[in-house]
């Protein structure tokens, strides 16, 4: 297996400092890119978008905390036993975090979102706009556990 390093391409600013698991919607943040490698080039044309994906690392994740079995979402023992795989919890074995937000603006090389779930100081790893077509192809399912998990998230 090879190795895959990854530098960040910015980092949050603003927005919560500390973990929470749910009302993310009303959160505000800037995302800042890395002005000795990146100009406002970098950004143009993202305002026409509504939506951005945002893939970032779980820094405050310590290694030890990482899950690699099954366990049930935030320890809820009326949830059943799911492996890591099958849930989006940050304790994951490469920490990623992958968010769809709101794009509110863009200045200069600041990104201003709204509904990111990463704090202030969060390594950002990739922006990408969302469009419709990348959404899911035909039906969706999910456990009725992941629906009550996510009712106040966002």
């Amino acid at each position: 297996m090879s190795l895959v390093e990854l530098e960040p391409i910015g980092t949050v600013v603003g927005g919560r400092t500390e973990v929470e698991d749910d009302d993310w919607g009303r959160v505000a943040a800037v995302i800042e890119l890395d002005g000795d490698r990146y100009t406002e080039e970098a950004l143009r044309g993202l305002d026409a978008f509504t939506h951005l994906e945002v893939v970032f690392h779980f820094h405050k994740v310590a290694p030890e905390k990482i899950e690699t079995t099954a366990r049930r979402p935030r320890g809820n023992p009326d949830w059943p036993e799911v492996g890591i795989f099958a849930q989006r919890g940050k304790n994951r074995p490469n920490r990623l975090g992958v968010s769809r937000c709101r794009l509110l603006k863009v200045d200069g090389l600041q990104v201003h979102v709204q509904g990111l779930d990463a704090v202030a100081g969060t390594p950002v790893l990739d922006l990408k706009p969302w469009m419709a077509e990348f959404g899911p192809l035909g039906d969706t399912a999910q456990p009725e556990w992941a629906t009550e998990l996510m009712r106040q998230y966002y």
